[in-house]
């Protein structure tokens, strides 16, 4: 025969499955167990990160490629210098991570997201074009400046273009030690294995000569 459940056991039933689902997912990465555990990138990946090195020193805790200038010619005008786990390993377990980011006059950095990680920024040099979309098609964007700062909520779509005379830089962080980056145009067209040209035709109302000539371009 059946056990019928009480109103009280029910609601018991669902704070549980909170525990166990919602709230373990309001943090990006996990939390350490430890002080640091400078990744061992010799070694693969678990679900928080990599084995710890066995031996550490100082210089694990220190990142000068934040610095630039670096180059940025390019056909978008735009270069990423990453600080994350892979670039940076002291960075492992902990959270978090920052990229570099220059414009020559005129860069884009086009449209992409970051399905790990909400991003922050702040303009350190010229006048940049931020801009994100909600999941609704709702664009929110402003011209900001050096010493103005911008959030872009974790996993939407977003874009920076530099709409100064001279070259323009930010710094980003984020909430995950890799955010990972989804750069749609690559994404959709230097895709391996490729895209059907009869699903990118259909999506975007074109013809199979107009996606070859964007598979040329952004073939890997």
């Amino acid at each position: 025969m059946a056990t019928l459940q009480t109103p009280s056991s029910l609601f018991r039933s669902f704070l549980l499955t909170l525990c166990l689902f919602v709230i373990p997912s309001l943090s990006s990465d996990s939390d350490p167990l430890q002080d640091f555990c400078v990744g061992d990138l010799k070694a693969s990946p678990s679900i928080n990160g990599f084995p710890c090195k066995s031996s550490v020193s100082a210089s694990d805790f220190f990142f000068s490629v934040l610095g630039g200038p670096i180059n940025t010619s390019n056909p978008n005008g735009v270069t990423v210098s990453p600080a994350n786990v892979l670039t940076f390993p002291g960075l492992n377990t902990l959270g978090l991570s920052m990229n570099n980011v220059e414009f020559a006059p005129g860069g884009v950095n086009p449209p992409h997201s970051h399905p790990r990680a909400t991003e922050a920024g702040i303009v350190i040099k010229g006048s940049v074009f931020v801009g994100f979309l909600t999941t609704n098609n709702t664009l929110f964007s402003k011209v900001i400046s050096a010493g103005e700062m911008f959030v872009v909520p974790r996993g939407l779509v977003h874009f920076q273009w530099n709409v100064g005379k001279g070259k323009a830089r930010l710094i980003t962080a984020f909430n995950s030690q890799l955010p990972g980056s989804a750069v749609l145009p690559s994404t959709l067209f230097g895709s391996m294995p490729e895209i059907p040209n009869a699903v990118l035709t259909k999506t975007f109302r074109t013809d199979d000569e107009t996606v070859n000539k964007l598979k040329s371009k952004f073939a890997v």
